[in-house]
């Protein structure tokens, strides 16, 4: 009787403080945890989120009776990187990269298990204490390569089956109608969620690391495809119909019939060579666990989780003390006058305009180079962030919004360029509405550094914040009107334009403070 408390009293008090630490977790990161519950509410992408803490209390309740078997220990390797988590997600808060943030508070649940808990729990609960990353919602990133790939598919099974079509990016016509490829047709919330079943299953119905690894890559690399046949049936009932059916908000539903199809069909394949459950025999630890332990020393427990702790709000307390107001400042910017020629014009040369949220400040110009019998004609706009209330890399600052009226941008992508004697990347993009083509080239200046990627750009802003810089910060856009039979003149134009400009907009742009 004596020998059976020993070992409950232990275990619960180390369950009292794995509580606290969960406590204390929450109330330290309550806003990024209402955050990702809050996108979990918004979007249907990531709505199985709800799921996954259920999920994994089931996972570790089946574990329960190897968890009695197991000593209880802390692991002091654990409090330097609680620290380390809580400094990358102050980090990516100060930097507004909200995946990276959440993604830090997650991470720190199985480091605080580990802490309280010990090495040989740890390894027990390893696959569902994993299986919380899925709560973190991220994968937006894939959003425009996957609708690329499914345009591109569609295009060519649609060329295959005999019919005549003309695509530009992720947009492409047939003789029956105009159709497009857009975010909620990439095939995101498909892969998410097959990705999400896939996974527990495999952990469910297979022993074998190689099936569960060959069942998982199959529950990634099905729905892309998948989606591509669906966007190419949808595609085909729009032509046969008449564009009558397969158009509006049906199509959606079709394509979820679809994939409720596509996934019954790769579980009823996977089940093929699913393996015998785990018997009680074979639940039981291995010889390397032990099964038989000493005590740990109660002042050593304290001293450890308390250290845990401390390194737990690290992070939040220095947030807080470098959360300052924001006061309001008069910005002021000069467009740089005409160079090389250049003339400033007095009406713009489109009506289309990029859109930055929250900017501080918005100036934009446009110039015309009487060179020839027609002039050329280019633009530039800058938004500008001065202050913590705006965020410059974001998904929603976009050259064309998805359901803009008039403009359509049927490609992006990244191209190098030699600009004023520089080498840089920049993102080429063409946008164009029923009555005008422009080429336009954009990219990030950050704290006086030009860069074209998100990921490239929020690294000079976690430098400049390291550095005790601020937020100097600003989305560039040169673009020029373009001809479509002859792209390359555009393209020239540009280069021009910008080898004419760049030396004083950074000028301008690094006297703004």
């Amino acid at each position: 009787m004596n020998t059976a408390n020993a070992s409950i009293n232990p275990m619960r008090s180390r369950l009292v403080w794995l509580g606290g630490l969960m406590a204390a977790l929450l109330a330290l990161f309550w806003s990024t945890f209402a955050d990702i519950v809050h996108i979990w509410w918004r979007s249907a992408t990531f709505a199985h989120g709800f799921f996954v803490l259920p999920i994994v209390g089931y996972l570790i309740w089946r574990k329960r009776s190897i968890l009695q078997q197991i000593p209880f220990t802390t692991a002091p390797l654990a409090i330097p990187l609680i620290a380390l988590t809580g400094l990358l997600w102050l980090l990516a808060r100060l930097t507004e990269v909200a995946v990276v943030e959440q993604l830090a508070a997650v991470l720190l649940i199985p480091l605080l298990v580990w802490l309280a808990l010990g090495w040989a729990a740890i390894r027990v609960l390893a696959f569902p204490l994993a299986f919380l990353l899925f709560a973190v919602p991220m994968g937006e990133e894939l959003v425009y390569p996957l609708m690329q790939f499914t345009a591109a598919m569609t295009v060519g099974m649609l060329r295959l089956t005999g019919l005549q079509v003309f695509s530009d990016g992720t947009f492409f016509s047939l003789p029956s109608g105009d159709w497009s490829v857009v975010a909620a047709c990439s095939g995101i919330r498909y892969l998410i969620a097959s990705l999400f079943l896939g996974v527990l299953y495999a952990y469910l119905n297979y022993r074998s690391v190689w099936r569960r690894i060959a069942f998982i890559a199959l529950s990634a690399i099905v729905p892309v495809f998948a989606n591509g046949v669906r966007a190419y049936l949808i595609v085909m009932i729009g032509h046969l119909s008449g564009m009558r059916l397969a158009v509006g908000v049906d199509h959606l539903i079709y394509g979820w019939v679809f994939f409720g199809l596509v996934m019954f069909l790769l579980f009823a394949l996977g089940n093929l060579w699913s393996e015998p459950p785990l018997t009680d025999a074979s639940e039981k630890l291995g010889s390397d666990l032990p099964t038989s332990f000493p005590p740990e020393p109660a002042r050593r427990s304290l001293v450890m989780l308390t250290l845990g702790l401390l390194m737990l709000a690290l992070g939040p307390l220095l947030a807080n003390l470098t959360d300052r107001p924001y006061t309001a400042q008069s910005l002021a910017f000069e467009m740089p006058a005409g160079r090389a020629d250049w003339q400033a014009l007095s009406s713009p040369i489109t009506d289309w305009k990029p859109r930055y949220l929250g900017a501080s400040l918005e100036v934009r110009q446009d110039f015309q180079q009487p060179v020839t019998d027609h002039p050329a004609l280019a633009g530039v706009y800058l938004a500008f962030y001065g202050n913590p209330a705006g965020e410059l890399v974001n998904s929603e600052n976009v050259l064309v919004t998805q359901n803009d009226p008039a403009w359509q941008m049927p490609s992006r992508y990244a191209v190098q360029a030699r600009i004023a004697g520089q080498d840089m990347t920049v993102n080429e993009s063409k946008v164009r509405s029923s009555g005008q083509t422009l080429l336009v080239w954009d990219w990030y200046w950050i704290d006086g550094h030009l860069v074209a990627s998100d990921y490239g750009a929020k690294l000079y802003e976690a430098l400049a914040v390291i550095l005790g810089r601020g937020q100097r910060q600003a989305g560039v856009v040169l673009y020029t009107t373009m001809d479509e039979v002859k792209p390359e003149l555009a393209r020239k134009r540009l280069q021009r334009f910008a080898d004419d400009m760049l030396p004083s907009l950074a000028e301008h742009l690094n006297a703004i403070h």
